[in-house]
This record gives C-alpha cells, structure tokens and sequence, in this order.
C-alpha cells in the first residue's frame, strides 16, 4: 500500500478506512484516536461514506467493522479513543440531505434524508454513541471511560423546545484489562482548596468541665491528597472548537 504522503514524522494513507485498515500489519498501531462521520448529519459527496446508511443499526454494524479491523492493528497494550456525537429521530420529509460540502456539482451522490421514525419518536435521541459503544463491548473490546467532551465555543442552535447541545462523547476502550496509559503526562496541579483540608476531633481533657465534654476543636491542615504530581484530570473536558476552512 503506498503511502500518500510521509516524511520523517509521519505516514499518511488516504482512502476507506476499512480498506486502508485491511492493509495494516496486525497489532501494528499503538493508539488510535478518531472521529468518524455523525449518522444523518452531514453529505461528504462521496459514493458509500459513512453516516448516511438507510437505518441506525446498518450505521452502528458500519462502525463494528471497522473497529474490528481497528481493533486487529491495534497493539494488545494500546488504546481506542472514539469522539461521536448523537442525532435526532427526523421524519424523512426535509427534501435532500446538504451538508457543509454543499456539492451541487454532484446531486447525484446526495441521498434523500434518512426517516429514522422507525427506530425512535420524532424529536428523540437516537443514542448512536452508546449504541456504537456496547457494539463494541460486545465485540469484546473493554470500555474505560465515557469522558463528556464539553465545547465552550459550540455551534447555536435555533431549537426552541429543548436545551442547546454543549457537549459530545468521547470513549476510551482497550484491548486489554492491562493498558499504556500515561496519567503523569497529564495531571493537574492540586489546588490551594483541594490541598487545604479541615480536621475535626474530639476535645475531652481530663478535666474539662461536663457541660464541655463532647465538644469539638476544628483546626484547619494543609494535606497533599493523592499523587505528589497533581491530581486526575477527571472525565470532563472542556475544549474549544476552532473553525477550519476545508
């Protein structure tokens, strides 16, 4: 398989993901960081894209494919991380599906909108992200984490009977029970409020008075909790988009 592009720092292949993957030598890739097309949301102009299958669950069995080619390259102590974001049951009847490309060159690779009623109310999640994860708990990968990717910058939304979607999933599956997983690379400094810490005990000296026994004597501690390097980040991030152009 030629490369389309390489130089000292990286290789690039460009083609179908399932295709490019077959072509990988097993256990090949030690992390494997991804976002692959939303179902229903967006037409890239291209013949057998992923995202604009006829139902939800041929989109979740797309997505089983190519993990399990993912998953066959990947090294046995490497990592999976998977963005995706959700999309909403539509009724089919908004005329053709346009996105951002808007390839008016070539109408012809641009399917009518997907009626998704079948799977779900009108209006509803579809919950593809959770649906796309245990597909792949089932194909025995382990699921470690679902971080909520929070976007300061997200796009406005018109909707005026639910609540603007601030955040997408982002998951983190292994191979293994036993994983590369570098947590000082990117803990966080404690904070003065997470170091300071209020100790509470019983003050009862011998000859303290009945009225006063069982009373308590607070003194605050400065205390190191957790690791001398900083703390876990923790599963929520909050990330800025940034616009790009292409």
């Amino acid at each position: 398989m030629k490369p389309y592009f390489t130089d000292d720092a990286i290789t690039l292949f460009h083609g179908d993901a399932l295709a490019v993957l077959r072509e990988l030598p097993a256990e090949s890739v030690d992390c494997v960081v991804t976002s692959p097309p939303y179902y229903g949301l967006r037409d890239y102009g291209e013949p057998g894209q992923y995202g604009l299958e006829a139902t939800p669950a041929q989109y979740v069995e797309t997505m089983r494919r190519v993990f399990a080619e993912v998953r066959r390259v990947l090294a046995v102590d490497g990592t999976l991380w998977l963005n995706l974001g959700d999309t909403y049951a539509g009724k089919g009847n908004a005329g053709a599906s346009v996105g951002r490309t808007r390839r008016a060159d070539r109408a012809e690779l641009i399917p009518t909108r997907v009626n998704t009623t079948g799977e779900a109310p009108y209006k509803s999640l579809l919950m593809l992200p959770e649906r796309v994860a245990w597909a792949l708990v089932e194909d025995g990968w382990t699921l470690r984490n679902r971080i909520v990717w929070h976007k300061p910058s997200a796009m406005p939304e018109s909707v005026t009977d639910r609540l603007a979607t601030r955040h997408e999933a982002v998951f983190l599956f292994s191979r293994a029970d036993r994983y590369w997983f570098d947590l000082d690379a990117i803990r966080e400094p404690h904070t003065m409020e997470q170091r300071r810490r209020t100790v509470t005990h019983n003050y009862n000296p011998p000859n303290a008075q009945p009225e006063h026994r069982g009373l308590h004597r607070v003194r605050p501690e400065v205390h190191h909790d957790g690791h001398p390097a900083g703390r876990n980040p923790g599963d929520v991030w909050s990330i800025t988009t940034k616009p790009f152009g292409e």
